[in-house]
């Protein structure tokens, strides 16, 4: 049994996958319209409910579940918008607007992965790709911290990244890594075509595979102190002002 906690990601869970969800665990002692919503929604959609004491969910789960638990068969993983390789390429050669794709390369810290998500969705990004043995998995914690995302933003796991990457660059795309060493700004960078922003670990960056596969390399002007940024505010910056461009130019936006 998976469990799920958290307002965001629950209610995200009870829209796009109820049939997943085999009992919803609510605080009895909480009563908030959030809360409320939530349970109503329970019930449209056919999830049995269970009230508990705050010291029965605080035993169930370790991170700030907010009153709101999900029971989720192990069988039927919540990984529903876990995609493979041939799954995102099918897409690619579908879509009506230009492809914006995000790829982690190396992301593991579980709070990183769910914020890149989360700001992948907001920008309408089409999926997002990570390998298969150098990523956090898709964890309570991640899709908490993605507040939604997790169930919304297709993540496509990729046993060889740089045959991906590939992929990509046959499919249209052009292939873009941050580095922080580029000699180029993303904010010089023409996004408005099909591309994929890709971006490394914390520390190590990205990979030379990756870095051989690149178009060009982008960097973000820094004009502090510090030399590099968390890598979920480097990928929603770069992200963005592919959106900041995109409409600027009249290309729509995903509409997944």
């Amino acid at each position: 049994m998976e469990l799920i906690y958290g307002i965001h990601a629950v209610n995200s869970l009870l829209r796009n996958n109820p049939r997943q969800v085999q009992r919803l665990r609510v605080r009895a002692d909480r009563g908030n319209q959030r809360l409320s919503e939530l349970l109503s929604l329970a019930r449209n959609q056919g999830v049995a409910t269970l009230r508990c004491s705050r010291e029965e969910l605080d035993h169930l789960v370790n991170g700030r579940h907010q009153g709101v638990v999900a029971e989720v068969l192990a069988e039927t993983p919540a990984e529903t918008s876990l995609w493979h390789e041939q799954a995102l390429q099918e897409r690619l050669e579908t879509l009506a607007h230009p492809a914006l794709i995000l790829v982690l390369d190396g992301v593991t810290d579980p709070h990183n992965l769910g914020a890149c998500l989360r700001s992948a969705d907001a920008a309408g990004v089409d999926a997002v790709v990570v390998p298969r043995n150098r990523s956090a998995p898709l964890t309570a914690s991640v899709r908490k911290v993605a507040c939604g995302a997790a169930e919304t933003v297709p993540l496509v796991r990729v046993t060889n990244l740089a045959r991906t990457l590939a992929m990509l660059k046959e499919s249209g795309l052009w292939l873009y890594g941050a580095a922080g060493e580029a000699q180029t700004s993303v904010y010089d960078t023409d996004l408005t075509e099909s591309c994929a922003l890709i971006v490394g670990a914390e520390g190590s960056g990205l990979r030379r595979l990756s870095r051989d596969r690149c178009d060009s390399l982008v960097a973000l002007p820094m004009v502090g102190t510090v030399n590099s940024l968390n890598v979920s505010v480097a990928a929603g910056i770069c992200l963005f002002e592919a959106v900041r461009q995109r409409r600027s130019s009249g290309h729509r936006s995903s509409s997944r």
